[in-house]
């Protein structure tokens, strides 16, 4: 198992599948024998699981259950729905219990989440392979903290996810939970032979779900063709009809962004404070609304990017796991926040400092992509990050149109632009007559290259001796 290769040897366990397994082996539609999971054994039986509410997850609760697990239910609130449409959870406790919880935590984590996943992203310019956000790679280790805190409120030696075994989720739960607390074991029922044998596709869940009154909706006949998962900071959409990478993705993909033949036909312009490098206030510079608050700033920019038809992106992308995967994501507010970051950034950071912060930032987003958020390289990679955006103040204004994130202008009163020395009209003490001596020096190496490399000089172009040729 790819786990077993990259864990510490006291955590490389599959779901305890190897020491919790008996000699009873079950049969399942003519496969191969398949062992039993037994379950816990000894008096340390409780578990934190965390929980959508959705049919996976409930399955999950009430099997977990069945074996003698006592199931902690944790569901976190982390801005389902972006801000457009929020996801309504005042139901799910109570769907929790139903479906065999002891205890279920249903916390709100928008701002924690934003100001602490989010935010340092956005200084950080990080984008997985040039293109992606991370919207789903920054709601996992925020969970698993949490979910990490309250196994130790609880008492609890276990936690559980309902992560397959092909994807990155379960690296990153599973990375962030060994790097938190020791003695945390993970149980993970998609790595569990016995429950990936019974239950091999949505029907058979929805079939345990009937037969143990699990509270789930059972019609199935509007499903989408494809999976998703959302927060305050993008939906992303992923498997069924988009496994075919020509495939054109359905208009019901477009949640968090309109089309763009359906998208508004007259601008908005936004006004965007920077403290540190962090977005602190936002006003709309046309209705004059504001927002200031993490998740506030990030839910009015994802409103009005949306309806813009900003931040949606359809790539093919590198899972850590070695699987490469399709993924259509949607980032409207984010997408306005970096665009905006890297305006502010150019008027207030050295240059040096922003090409070695460049480089830096492909190893970041690879880092949070892969799961390790909790690492000492990314405890190094973000004190570096931060200790750079100290001077990055100020404000931007960028317009909003049509697909498009377009600066109007920028101010700081850390500014390193010096408008005399960028003038064309005035001198602003800057010597020309210096500018000779420069290029010469940075021309010795260039001279020096050509004459060991091309002592007969380079490849020119030929010239028409006559066409083209004006002469008196």
């Amino acid at each position: 198992m790819f786990l077993r290769s990259i864990l510490p040897r006291s955590a490389r366990m599959v779901s305890h599948a190897s020491k919790r397994t008996s000699a009873a082996m079950v049969q399942k539609r003519g496969m191969a024998d398949v062992p039993v999971f037994k379950g816990p054994e000894g008096p340390d039986k409780r578990l934190v699981l965390a929980y959508s509410g959705g049919l996976d997850t409930s399955t999950q609760l009430r099997w977990l259950a069945d074996k003698g697990y006592e199931v902690i239910a944790f569901c976190a609130n982390l801005g389902q729905g972006g801000g457009m449409a929020d996801e309504d959870f005042s139901g799910i406790e109570a769907k929790a219990i139903a479906s065999g919880a002891k205890k279920c935590y249903v916390l709100d984590l928008q701002e924690d989440f934003v100001e602490n996943y989010v935010f340092p992203v956005i200084r950080a310019n990080a984008l997985y392979e040039s293109r992606y956000l991370m919207g789903t790679s920054l709601a996992r280790p925020c969970i698993t903290k949490t979910m990490v805190a309250i196994a130790q409120q609880e008492k609890c030696n276990f936690v559980a996810h309902g992560s397959t075994g092909k994807g990155n989720d379960q690296v990153r739960f599973e990375l962030s939970t060994y790097a938190l607390r020791a003695g945390l074991d993970c149980v993970v029922p998609w790595r569990i032979p016995e429950f990936y044998t019974k239950f091999q596709g949505r029907q058979d869940l929805l079939a345990y779900a009937k037969e143990r009154a699990i509270p789930i909706a059972m019609d199935v006949g509007n499903r989408p063709p494809y999976s998703m998962d959302d927060n305050l900071f993008h939906i992303s959409f992923e498997s069924g009809v988009l496994e075919d990478p020509a495939a054109t993705p359905p208009d019901s993909t477009h949640r968090y962004t309109q089309p763009l033949n359906a998208c508004k036909e007259t601008h908005d312009d936004v006004q965007i404070f920077w403290e540190k490098g962090n977005p602190v206030k936002v006003v709309n510079l046309t209705t004059k609304e504001e927002a200031s608050t993490p998740a506030n700033v990030l839910k009015m920019l994802n409103r009005l990017g949306g309806a813009h038809a900003i931040g949606r992106i359809d790539i093919v992308e590198n899972r850590y796991v070695g699987i490469k995967s399709r993924g259509v994501y949607e980032t409207p507010g984010g997408t306005i926040l970096r665009a905006a970051h890297l305006d502010i950034e150019a008027l207030t950071l050295d240059r040096e400092v922003l090409r070695i912060r460049d480089t830096m930032s492909i190893k970041y987003a690879e880092t949070v992509y892969n799961g390790f958020w909790f690492s000492p390289e990314m405890e190094f990679m973000q004190n570096a990050m931060d200790y750079a955006q100290r001077h990055v103040n100020g404000e931007t204004r960028m317009r909003l149109f049509r697909g498009n994130v377009i600066a109007l202008g920028r101010s700081s009163p850390n500014s390193l632009y010096n408008m005399d020395m960028a003038s064309m009209d005035v001198a602003g003490g800057f010597d020309v007559s210096h500018s000779e001596g420069f290029i010469r020096t940075q021309a010795r190496r260039l001279t020096a290259y050509r004459n060991m490399a091309h002592p007969n000089g380079h490849d020119l172009p030929p010239i028409p001796k006559t066409s083209g040729v004006h002469t008196k």
